[in-house]
Parts: C-alpha cells; structure tokens; sequence
C-alpha cells in the first residue's frame, strides 16, 4: 500500500489508493461512500443504509493519511474514525461505542507524547511513518519494551497524534502477534518542553513588560529641564535673574539646587551671600502682594455683601407684592388660574428671598465669629483655662450669636410691617386684627428673645466663674497628690522596717531553738513556710547586718565543712 495522503475541505476530498476495491469495501463497512482521486463516488449504487454501521452520520473530519486533522466543527458532532492505510502498515479504528481512551493532564508547553502498545517488530521508521503525517518529529526515543517517547516541533501536532489512541496497528499483512498492536497515546512530561515554555513565557513577560514601560514613559509627564553646573558666568547670570522678579521663581530653584550640591567655597562664598541676599529682599515684595491681594478680597467681599444686601431688599419688595396681591381686595378680582399662579410665585419668592437672606446672615455671623476670635485673641486670661471651658463658652457665644441675628431678622419684620401699616391704611376691621396680631406676636417673641439673650450671657458671666474656680482647685489638687505620695512613700519604710524586725525575731527564735546553729538553706525553707516571697539573698544580707545578734561559723572538716549560723543575742548579758 502507498502512503495516504488526504487533503479536505468544504468541496471534495481526494485519496490515492492502490487497491480501491479493498478501501471501498471498508469504506462501505463504515456506512460512507467511497470517494476516487477525482472526488466522484467509486460506488454510484452505493446506499448508506446498507452499511453494518447504519445510523452514522456521514461525518468525515479526519483524512485516510493523517497529513491534515481538522478539528471538528461542532463537538455536538461525532468523530468518525476510519481505516488508514500506510506503506508498510494498517491502521484500524477503535469501536466507536467505547469510551475515549483516559489521558493526563496536559503538561504546559507538551510537545512530547508516550505511545504505547507498539508491535513487537515496530521500528523507528515504521514510527517515523505512522506519526510523521502529524508534523514535524525532531526526536524519537524508542524503547526495548513496546512503547517509544516522540518529541514534535510544534504543540499543535500533539493533539494529531492523541487522535490515534485506541487504533489497531497490523504490519502489512501479517496475522502474527508480534506485528500487531493496540496504540495508547498520551502526553509526556519532558524537561525541555518545559524549558522552552518556560524560556517563552519568560520572553513574553518581558516583553509585556517593555509594553508597559513604553506606555508608561509616554503618559510620563515630561522631566524638569537639568540644572546648569556652577561657574563664574552662570553665577552673575543668575544674579541678575534673582533680581528680576519675572525670573524669580526658577532663579531661586538653581540656587537652591547650588547649595545643594555643596557648591559653595571660599572663593565664591561672597557671590552667593549676594545672590541670598537679593532672595531675601523678595520677602518685602511678596508680603506687599499678599496684602493686596487680602485688600481686594476683603473689597469684593463688601462689595458682594453691599449688592447682596441689595438684592434681598429687592426681594423684600416682591414678597410684600405678593401679600398685597394676596389680599382681599385685590384677591376677588383674579380669576381661579390667575390666583393658582400667584400662590405659587409667591412661595418660590419666598423661598429665595429667606434663602438669601440666610446667606447675608450667615456673612454677618462669620464677621462677628472673626470679631469675637481677635478680642479672645487679644486677652490673655483665655489661654489659660482649660480646654473643655474653653470649648463651653465657644459653645455660649455661638448660641448668643446666634440668637442676636434671629433678634435683627425680627426687628427687620416688625419695621416692615410697621411701614406697611404706614403707606397701607386699614380698609376693613379684619385687616387691622391681624396687623395687631402680628404685632403683638413679634413683640412677645422680641421680649422672649431678650430675656432668653439675658440669661444666656448670665450663664456665660457663671461659666467664667466657674472655670477661675476649677483652675484654684485643680492647683489645690496637685499640692494634695504630692502630699499623699509623700506620705504613701513614709509609710512603705515604715512598713519595710517593721517587716525586718518581725524577721529577725523569728530568726532569732529558730537559732535559739538550735544552739548548734543552722545553714542558710534550713533557715530559708522554715521561714518559707511563713511567707512564699522570703528571698535567700534577701535573709543573709539581714543576717549579715545585724553581727551583734547573729553569727556565722564554720563546722566540719574537709568536704563535709559547712556555713552555718548562731544566735548570740544573749553572750553579752551571760558575761556581765
């Protein structure tokens, strides 16, 4: 048989064959129908239902000599498997009922597959044949065993070759064992295909990593120009350009970046001094502006206070068109709609108008709050009061702030009502009662606002009070806590004292006890048994202080001598 090559597309398919009568017959088998070199049917009679694989749909994606394996156009399609026939050998398909062949997961960058189940007679050019359709092979590693390593050029040719897992191999036309067998295929693991992935992978991070470097460098805003080096000429350049104020700024940052660099020697010490002198000079120059500039905005803040003040007194007037409008007299005359929209208009210029005047109060209060700020500025006893006093008499003034420019709006009411009265003489009976109403109702609120304004600077007068009181005792409290830690401290010696001399006696009650005296040890853990914290440092150092009650002595001789301790409280009364 001739090596089959198989070239597929939507139109034709073409197949040289050397015995068409055997590969029709299969091809019958299969339920397809055989196809010439020409692309037209060997078989014109041929029936598809007639095959003894009835039920397949006539699918061919895969080619007789493996020179071309397309991949399937839908995966809800199936595979058909077919005969391919090579020089040397058969290639049978695997039942399609079976499940597909079980597979490893792919190593990345696999460019390397295991084959198994190889004839017995299998050479590395019948190899070479079977797999060399799929691409390119640049190794083939063949075991004595039946199975055989096959490293591609390309990762795309593996899943070529996984596609002939599972067939029947037959060499020629032999029945022997040893020419038949069961092909496995599957990825392998092999270090260089490892390696080369790992190399591109690699290759690409960097070049992602150009890419970013590139994109970055142009969104990069563009670098500061470089700084002259210090010479004699740059030098009295840039003095000059100190002295000008339009050149000023970047003048001022070549000196600095001079100073910086340790440009300064004892030649050109005298040139700089010049140059930080002229830089001093500029201060004037810029305190000036700057006190312009606060000049005009305090100017455009009068100026927008003065038309803002206007522009509520305007507002004023349109209300009070309004509530003449709304009123009896000329409120008959309008008609439903005519009255639906002067309601309305009325309320939107209402709500301008206390808008804006919230505004211009709330311009008034902040003068105020700055006017409070400098005179607390300017008395030196706030500073001395504690922060929470501070921050409730904060409190108070803000509140009384507050309550003078509630107070104003209500005189600004009760004047305009009062001119209105004026220029509008009372009509009706109804009129003249409610003006009265409206009166007396501001009147009582004017009169609760003061008694309220009243009380609240007598809160703020007891507040003070307070806090130059809190002040005495807090002074009283830290002389009592200096004297209580005196006197904590005078009562710990005592304490101290008293522990030592209740120590001692019980020592000495012990040694007395024992006349031949005891070691330091047998003292300690009688006296533990009393107190836990009893130190055996702390007992000797006692011992050791008091020679005329207490007495060490050495007994025993060699390396049985010991320390041990004796009382002699009572030797000196014995003598006398």
């Amino acid at each position: 048989h001739s090596i089959c090559n198989m070239t597929m597309d939507s139109n034709s398919m073409t197949m040289p064959m050397s015995d068409p009568n055997a590969w029709a017959t299969a091809m019958n088998n299969l339920g397809m129908p055989p196809i010439g070199i020409t692309g037209q049917q060997l078989m014109p009679d041929f029936d598809p239902s007639l095959g003894m694989m009835a039920g397949i749909t006539p699918l061919n994606p895969m080619m007789p000599g493996l020179g071309m394996v397309p991949a399937p156009l839908s995966q809800d399609l199936p595979v058909v498997k077919e005969i391919i026939h090579c020089k040397s050998c058969t290639l049978f398909p695997p039942n399609p009922n079976l499940p597909p062949p079980a597979t490893r997961d792919r190593p990345p960058g696999c460019k390397t597959v295991f084959v198994g189940g190889l004839p017995e007679n299998a050479t590395e050019q019948l190899i070479m044949e079977v797999f060399g359709q799929c691409g390119d092979i640049t190794a083939i590693r063949k075991s004595k065993k039946n199975f055989c390593h096959i490293r591609f050029a390309e990762e795309f040719t593996v899943d070529k070759a996984l596609f002939l897992s599972g067939y029947r191999i037959r060499l020629g036309s032999s029945t022997d064992k040893k020419d038949t067998g069961r092909l496995h295929v599957d990825f392998a693991q092999a270090r260089d295909d490892l390696y080369e992935w790992e190399c591109r992978q690699r290759m690409l991070a960097r070049e992602e990593r150009h890419r970013r470097k590139v994109e970055e460098d142009r969104l990069r805003p563009p670098s500061p120009p470089p700084i002259v080096h210090y010479s004699e000429h740059e030098c009295s350049q840039l003095g000059d350009k100190i002295k000008d104020d339009g050149k000023f700024p970047e003048a001022v940052r070549v000196l600095l970046t001079w100073l910086e660099r340790g440009e300064v020697n004892r030649r050109n010490a005298n040139n700089f001094y010049s140059m930080i002198q002229s830089s001093n000079g500029h201060i004037r120059r810029l305190t000036s502006e700057k006190s312009q500039h606060e000049k005009e905005v305090e100017e455009a803040k009068d100026k927008f206070k003065t038309a803002l003040a206007g522009i509520v007194g305007q507002f004023e007037q349109i209300v009070s068109v309004f509530q003449a409008a709304s009123k009896q007299k000329a409120w008959d005359h309008f008609s439903k709609a005519q009255r639906k929209n002067l309601d309305m208009w009325r309320k939107q210029a209402e709500e301008i108008r206390n808008m804006h005047n919230e505004q211009l109060m709330g311009i008034r209060r902040e003068e105020e709050m700055e006017m409070s700020d400098d005179d607390m500025e300017d008395s030196p006893d706030s500073k001395d009061s504690e922060d929470s006093g501070v921050s409730q008499a904060e409190a108070l003034k803000e509140e009384n702030d507050s309550l003078r420019c509630q107070l104003d709006a209500y005189r600004n009411e009760v004047e305009l009502l009062k001119q209105e009265q004026g220029k509008n003489q009372p009509i009706s009976s109804e009129e003249d009662t409610t003006h009265s109403q409206q009166l007396s109702f501001l009147q009582q609120a004017l009169q609760g606002m003061q008694k309220q304004l009243l009380k609240m600077r007598e809160e703020l007068k007891q507040r003070e009070a307070e806090l130059e009181k809190s002040l005495e005792d807090k002074q009283l409290l830290t002389v009592l806590g200096l004297w209580e830690k005196q006197l904590k401290a005078c009562v710990r010696l005592c304490q101290r004292r008293q522990g030592v001399h209740y120590l001692a006696g019980i020592i000495s009650t012990f040694l007395h006890v024992h006349p031949f005296g005891a070691s330091i040890e047998y003292i300690c853990s009688y006296l533990q048994r009393l107190d836990t914290k009893i130190n055996t440092s702390e007992v000797e150092a006692l011992l050791s202080r008091l020679p005329c009650t207490f007495r060490q002595e050495l007994t025993g001789v060699g390396a049985s001598l010991e320390k041990r301790w004796n009382f002699c409280g009572f030797q000196g009364i014995k003598s006398t």
